[in-house]
């Protein structure tokens, strides 16, 4: 497996291999994984259907060869031959979506996703799904009826959630690049997790056309590659307005992404940080000296970093919850045996259908989400309660927009600790709840951010683990290309960072 997007499509141009060949090295290597000890988890299938794609594709660049036209197809198709994972609640027409949920056990996508659809168009290859936290609930990759997702790093250690399948894939090297989904931090959390690159867009930037909903004014689909250039490329070719999606916007400055430069002009840049996040109680203090080795890269550049104080960011945690379960159980209303998906009948009645199929359904995070969720919004709390969640989110959009007038950039971790040992939170929602402490706000401000993975732990004893740590750029909405190009910068002075050594 080529490590980034850029070696492959090149290896591609001059013969020196073929999709099918990238396609059956990731079937190879997922057969061999099921069987190992320790099993990644990170796919869950490989679509019968990607070789057949990858053939065609080996047979569009030959006649192209062939034809001297090689340049002109892959500037009309970017990315052809090109496998990806995707995550398992992004429908791929004809395949099975669950949601890594017993209730959708055997049902298959009617249609693509619009961010597959575009992707295809621009020529790459779907090659499976990947596991995730059922219905995208989950910073761990543990509350999937699959079983866990172990990180590739350290396989007795979770590699984040929910889209911890995805985002193994690329840090084991099985896919170039992977789509996952975020409400509050699920692309980004497992990013720094795996030690990889992982972004969050501007709400809107992608469609949600084909994605299951889990808390749609938050919902965004996200992007994990090797690095900066692997998430800019597929980014510009699945932005924009979708017909099918009335939340969907244009990305100004797309064309940037296509060859993203590294930002050269640090000079010139002002950087806030936080100052809630840096007296967290809880943030881990190889995560803190990994964050001072950023903040000190910055400065070195010339750039000038302030702290600033944002007291709404305390309330991000609370704020965020609220909205997320209420339109999670609003959202997950649909699944009642009914229409689609699994069905309990004992014959009772339909009261005893919906209730015996949602019980045998539904995994214990999934139900205790909704029965918040519904608790929230009952008439006596929906005032008090979801309201004022709601004002504060607004609050958080318009101090963090206000602030973005005179920065250029917030930088803060991407979450307070390196990734856990497998088990260790399970059973304590709370603790698992405080992993997304960093990220919801900028799903709450609606603003792009990427997690940058900037260094490891230290290891404690000969037991222990060097685990990797990310940093977030976060930049004011549809700024993308700068916040990426940013990255390229952090990239090209640490070569490799993002790509763990192959087994």
């Amino acid at each position: 497996m080529f490590h980034t997007i850029e070696e492959t499509v090149a290896a591609l141009k001059d013969g020196s291999t073929t999709s099918a060949a990238l396609v059956k090295e990731s079937i190879d290597t997922f057969e061999k994984d099921k069987s190992g000890e320790k099993p990644l988890n990170a796919f869950l299938e490989i679509y019968a259907s990607a070789l057949e794609k990858a053939k065609a594709a080996d047979e569009e660049i030959a006649a192209a060869r062939n034809e001297g036209k090689l340049d002109a197809l892959f500037a009309e198709k970017p990315l052809l031959g090109v496998p990806f994972a995707n995550k398992d609640n992004i429908s791929v027409r004809g395949e099975r979506l669950t949601c890594s949920s017993k209730i959708l056990e055997g049902y298959r996508a009617p249609y693509d996703a619009t961010v597959i659809s575009r992707l295809e168009k621009a020529g790459a290859i779907p090659l499976g799904r990947c596991n995730q936290d059922e219905f995208a609930m989950g910073s761990s990759t543990e509350y999937s009826i699959y079983g866990a997702t172990r990180n590739p790093i350290n396989r007795d250690y979770v590699s984040g959630g929910s889209s911890g399948g995805s985002t193994a894939a690329v840090a084991a090297n099985q896919s170039l690049f992977a789509l996952g989904t975020e409400t509050g931090g699920s692309v980004r959390l497992p990013a720094s997790y795996c030690g990889v690159y992982g972004l969050k867009p501007t709400y809107g930037v992608l469609s949600r056309w084909g994605v299951v909903a889990y808390g749609s004014s938050l919902d965004q689909v996200g992007i994990i590659g090797h690095t900066p250039r692997d998430i800019a490329l597929p980014l510009s070719v699945m932005s924009g307005v979708d017909f099918y999606d009335d939340t969907s916007a244009d990305l100004p400055e797309s064309s940037k992404l296509k060859n993203l430069e590294a930002f050269s002009d640090f000079a010139s840049l002002k950087i806030a940080v936080p100052r809630q996040f840096e007296e967290t109680k809880g943030l881990d203090e190889d995560v803190k000296k990994v964050f001072e080795g950023v903040k000190s890269w910055f400065e070195k550049k010339g750039a000038k970093i302030e702290s600033v104080d944002l007291p709404v960011l305390d309330a991000s945690i609370a704020s965020y919850y609220v909205i997320a379960l209420s339109e999670a159980a609003s959202n997950l209303s649909r699944f009642d045996g009914v229409r689609y998906g699994r069905r309990v009948d004992e014959g009772k009645g339909y009261d005893n259908l919906y209730v015996d199929t949602r019980s045998d359904g539904f995994g214990p995070e999934v139900k205790r989400r909704i029965i918040i969720g519904n608790y929230v919004l009952s008439e006596q709390f929906s005032g008090d309660t979801y309201k004022k969640g709601m004002s504060v989110r607004a609050r958080i959009q318009r101090e963090v927009a206000a602030l973005f007038e005179k920065y250029d950039l917030i930088l803060c971790p991407t979450c307070p600790t390196a990734a856990f040992r497998l088990g260790e939170k399970y059973d304590d929602p709370l603790a698992m709840y405080l992993s997304d402490l960093y990220t919801v706000f900028v799903n709450l401000a609606r603003i792009p951010s990427v997690s940058v993975p900037a260094g490891f732990t230290s290891a404690e004893n000969k037991a222990s683990s060097s685990m990797p740590v990310g940093i977030q750029f976060a930049g004011k909405m549809f700024s993308e290309a700068k916040i990426l190009s940013i990255a390229q910068a952090w990239e090209n002075e640490h070569a490799g960072c993002g790509i763990p050594v192959k087994e």
